[in-house]
């Protein structure tokens, strides 16, 4: 059946769908990201219908229709529905870009890209003089982003593991998946006033009935590196897919984190300790090498 709505229709579907995410996600006035929702169609970068919807516990659903119009609401569609992988929540990816704040001209790790439909929008917001470093894990998603991609020369797509990119220093690292603790390049190679951006999370005892691992607990977190150490930002709680290669190994830590998570506090987390003791006493969680105390990092 032919798409009911045209090109330059779906245009202005897509700027009613920026400021309708927007809204969603409690952001009053980030005119840059709203460009970038209208800008990056979304249907490029979910393949050709038939569609598939996630619909939480009840699973997967195909989508009846094959007008991309359906794709413009905050819903979750399958990337690789075996994997519980989707293209992520509009609305919490417009949290976390917001946060991000990312500037034109800024140089970007997106860690965990998908097929890439987030990556576009990290490359509209640093512009041509920026770059956006993809990384992909799984070789069939990591072509299609390449695919995709392909138009945008300020992105290069790389098909490896998240946990040994960037390789160069950045001004932001953009994590979509859930891990037990940070890779050390992502703290390693932030800039200073750099930000990353991850889901910090201990997976399900079990596989999703739908498919992949998920995270049990979880919160997003935002590292932003000071002169004085590593600031937190509390994002929000959050589940994502969990990290496949090297980060999807259980660390001797997670039991430390599922105690810390079911305590409860991790809003009140104000910076990351990195390889240094923790304050005795001051921290909602104590692992190996790293902690996430409540004291903030000094101006």
């Amino acid at each position: 059946m032919s798409p009911v709505f045209s090109h330059n229709a779906l245009a202005l579907i897509r700027l009613a769908y920026a400021k309708q995410i927007l809204a969603a996600a409690g952001i009053g006035d980030d005119h840059r990201l709203e460009e970038a929702f209208a800008a990056v169609a979304r249907e490029r970068f979910l393949g050709a219908p038939p569609w598939v919807m996630s619909r939480g516990a009840r699973g997967y659903e195909t989508v009846a229709s094959h007008d991309p119009v359906v794709l413009y609401q905050d819903a979750l569609f399958a990337l690789a529905s075996d994997k519980g992988v989707n293209n992520g929540s509009p609305s919490l990816h417009a949290r976390c870009l917001h946060v991000l704040s990312l500037r034109a001209g800024e140089r970007v790790a997106h860690i965990g890209a998908g097929t890439g439909y987030y990556t576009a929008m990290l490359a509209h917001l640093v512009g041509a003089q920026g770059h956006v470093l993809a990384v992909e894990f799984d070789s069939v998603l990591a072509e299609r982003a390449r695919t995709n991609l392909a138009d945008l020369p300020n992105v290069t797509v790389v098909q490896g593991d998240g946990a040994e990119w960037p390789r160069e220093d950045v001004d932001a690292v953009y994590v979509n998946f859930a891990v037990e603790r940070p890779a050390e390049t992502w703290i390693e190679h932030l800039r200073l006033n750099g930000r990353l951006i991850f889901p910090l999370g201990v997976p399900r005892p079990k596989k999703s009935p739908w498919g992949g691992t998920h995270s049990l607990h979880g919160a997003g977190l935002c590292v932003t590196r000071k002169s004085a150490g590593l600031a937190v930002q509390w994002l929000g709680h959050v589940s994502f897919v969990c990290a496949e290669g090297c980060l999807s190994q259980p660390g001797e830590d997670r039991q430390a984190l599922q105690a810390a998570f079911e305590s409860g506090g991790m809003e009140f987390v104000r910076s990351l300790i990195w390889r240094q003791s923790a304050p005795p006493g001051r921290s909602c969680f104590t692992g190996s090498g790293w902690a996430l105390s409540y004291d903030e990092v000094p101006e």
